[in-house]
């Protein structure tokens, strides 16, 4: 018989969730079957809405684009640690900052597929179930904080929330295979093994683990682990010896897997390298320096006071940060202020996921709720929770974690989906309360409403919609031009049949507006100058300036990159913003059909949406 356990009533965590000291019971024992039905369901409905308006099996992302061709070109026999896009950017290709953690299980998934069917298949099918498979740790470990809070009300409350959170944003859609929706999966991994009572030391490892391979992914999540390691930090602090085995754990995990990222995925000529935008000796450094010292700082003094500890932390904060100002001073800023001011200008101020809430805001102002306003509500829920005493600790780390990503999302809209993921978590158990409230008295239709405007105010998507549907109708009523509902489109410059006539081209380097260089990669054999990239500086500003200028200097910037084609797209947005800025200029003129003498059109090409024109020699 297992030991009653006090922490299950405290937490709203149920008994058979309770990690019992033997090990017999895992806290996520109860939750496979649910999930894994939850999961089959979804697979389902993705596969339905997916080929019913099927367009192609990669992601309308360009970052799933290149992250195909990265593949192959590692199963075609690219060195492991070798980085380089060489058919991208000037002459000597563009060194690029992605991880190969990534690239190693869609590869893999590849091969599996390629040993029973054609290579266009095997890939399409790993595309499918690659981008399937990350939304497990996300279920898992939403459903598991939720039960924590909510207990096996909030449960099922908090895995119905997780599926519509899935199904409702691309990141898990067929073809969706950047970093995001590891990391997305990592951060919940995260605050599940953060928030679980009796601060387990196997969770606190596991978070570690997590922490380390979110760095080693990609920098986006750098304040999200940086927010990690101070709440265990803290909590070591006011804790001590309670805390000291969690923190422990905590520190050993991440500073060997870090290492373990490190030299599996950095080159040795790169050691000496400090790269702000992934992980080198900077990061790694750092973050061994950091989770080294704490652990020291954990073995020798948890037994003391509260000033020996907080001493013992100031140290460990000092050498950190004392070490960061000595080897990477330039990665406390945003790696992209080095950017050209003409990239950020014509580029970068235009990339949606790269907006701040004011541009956001300003640009698209029904766009609010979906992005920012569920987790407001989930933080003053997590406030008032921990100013009522309630499940203080979990709450804490909560509130932390949706802070941190929603001051990102201040800054860039890309951070919002961290923060709608992480509410799911306590705005579940307050549904599940609501829920309670309305069943103990169904003849209350106030407390009923209740729970139900409860429920749809969790979901990020209904206040996305309602949005949309306001705008819509704002517009009707304002006699402006009516918009419809945002859904996938087809880019008519793009996809296979648009790029096949440049497939047939002798193989050579092409010019074309930056959205366009990574479908020229995965497309044709052909090295594109520019893609959305910020290391592909040269060929973005070499394409923008060719672009930019008189058709006159324009054939200098084209020829002294060795450029053979010209692939001109009409309907890209970046050939309006081009004109625009320079009516002038060699994408004017060619928008107005005036082609001059040094290009040749490709015959074939003359009234499709992707021209192509020959640079005579």
């Amino acid at each position: 018989m297992f030991k009653s356990n006090p922490l299950a009533g405290q937490s709203g965590l149920s008994s058979d969730m309770i990690v019992q000291r033997s090990g017999q019971i895992s806290p996520l024992a109860p939750l496979h079957r649910p999930v894994m039905l939850t999961f089959a369901v979804l697979v389902v409905l993705t596969a339905v809405m997916h080929f019913s308006s099927y367009v192609d099996y990669v992601g309308a992302d360009n970052d799933d684009v290149m992250r195909l061709v990265e593949v192959r070109d590692l199963l075609g026999g690219q060195g492991w640690f070798d980085l380089m896009q060489y058919r991208l950017g000037l002459e000597g290709g563009t060194l690029m900052h992605w991880s190969r953690l990534i690239d190693l299980p869609i590869a893999n998934l590849i091969m599996l597929f390629s040993l029973f069917m054609d290579p266009v298949l095997a890939e399409a099918s790993a595309l499918f179930v690659w981008p399937l498979l990350t939304t497990l740790p996300v279920l898992y470990a939403l459903t598991l904080g939720g039960g924590i809070l909510g207990g096996t009300a909030g449960r099922w409350i908090s895995l119905a929330l997780a599926f519509l959170f899935v199904l409702g944003i691309n990141r898990f859609q067929p073809g969706s295979i950047d970093h995001h929706n590891v990391q997305l999966g990592l951060i919940a991994t995260i605050a599940a093994c953060l928030i679980l009572p009796g601060r387990s030391p196997i969770a606190h490892a596991l978070a570690g683990v997590a922490a380390a391979l979110a760095i080693a992914i990609g920098a986006e999540t750098t304040p999200h682990i940086a927010i990690v390691a101070c709440i265990v930090a803290v909590q070591w602090l006011w804790l001590g010896r309670d805390m000291e085995a969690a923190a422990s754990a905590f520190a050993l995990a991440m500073a060997a897997s870090l290492t373990a990222a490190f030299f599996a995925t950095v080159p040795p000529a790169h050691y000496g390298m400090v790269v702000c935008d992934a992980l080198s000796t900077g990061f790694y450094a750092l973050g061994v320096v950091g989770a080294g010292t704490f652990f020291v700082a954990v073995a020798s003094v948890s037994g003391r006071g509260f000033p020996v500890r907080l001493a013992a932390l100031g140290g460990v904060g000092a050498a950190t940060i004392g070490f960061t100002l000595m080897i990477a001073p330039h990665c406390l800023g945003n790696p992209l202020a080095t950017l050209d001011p003409l990239l950020v200008g014509m580029w970068l101020n235009h990339v949606t996921e790269a907006q701040s809430f004011v541009s956001q805001v300003g640009a698209e102002p029904w766009t609010a709720g979906g992005f920012y306003l569920v987790p407001v509500l989930a933080m003053v829920l997590c406030v008032r929770r921990i100013r009522q005493g309630r499940n203080t600790h979990a709450h804490g780390v909560l509130l932390a974690l949706l802070a941190v990503s929603w001051g990102i999302a201040l800054v860039q809209v890309r951070g919002a989906v961290f923060s709608n993921m992480l509410s799911v978590i306590p705005l579940a158990a307050l549904v599940a309360e609501m829920r309670a409230r309305s069943n103990a008295d169904p003849k209350d239709l106030r407390k009923g409403l209740v729970f139900a405007g409860t429920a749809f105010a969790a979901v990020p998507f209904v206040w996305a919609l309602s949005g949309a549907l306001l705008s819509m109708g704002v517009n009707k009523v304002t006699g402006e031009e009516v918009g419809s509902l945002p859904g996938q489109q087809e880019n008519i410059c793009t996809d296979a049949g648009a790029m096949a006539m440049l497939a047939r081209e002798p193989v050579g380097v092409v010019a074309a507006a930056s959205n366009l260089g990574a479908h020229i990669l995965r497309f044709t054999p052909h090295r594109a100058i520019s893609a959305p990239y910020h290391r592909n500086q040269g060929g973005m500003l070499t394409e923008l300036h060719a672009g930019m200028a008189k058709p006159a200097d324009a054939v200098k910037f084209l020829r002294g990159a060795g450029v053979t084609v010209l692939a001109f797209c009409k309907s890209d947005s970046q050939i309006g913003i081009v004109a625009d800025v320079a009516p002038d200029g060699l994408y004017a003129q060619l928008n107005k059909g005036s082609v001059p003498d040094w290009l040749e059109p490709v015959s074939g090409t003359e009234n499709k949406a992707l021209q192509l024109f020959r640079v005579k020699p």
